[in-house]
């Protein structure tokens, strides 16, 4: 079961780091250069780079972190339930 609570909190930390990203999308003076921002860009792009060319931005707000977590929430919920089913 610890493997669980680990994929739990990585997944927990991915999914605030999203947040942050479509967050950030709302604030029109981000300093893009500063190393936590980079960071979060970083981090993000390689999950959420797809649905960009899917669902353009609205103005400043960039929807696509938050399709990504609802992809990546149903995503997760089956790779947990798949991995409960291997631990038993």
């Amino acid at each position: 079961m610890r493997i669980i609570a680990v994929a739990d909190l990585l997944f927990e930390l991915y999914t605030w780091i999203l947040i942050a990203r479509f967050l950030l999308s709302w604030l029109p003076n981000v300093d893009y250069s500063h190393p936590v921002i980079r960071f979060i860009h970083k981090a993000t792009d390689i999950v959420v780079r797809p649905f960009r060319g899917i669902i353009p931005p609205l103005g400043n707000i960039d929807l696509s972190p938050l399709i990504m977590f609802l992809v990546l929430r149903m995503a997760y919920s089956l790779f947990r339930r798949l991995l409960i089913l291997v631990m038993l």
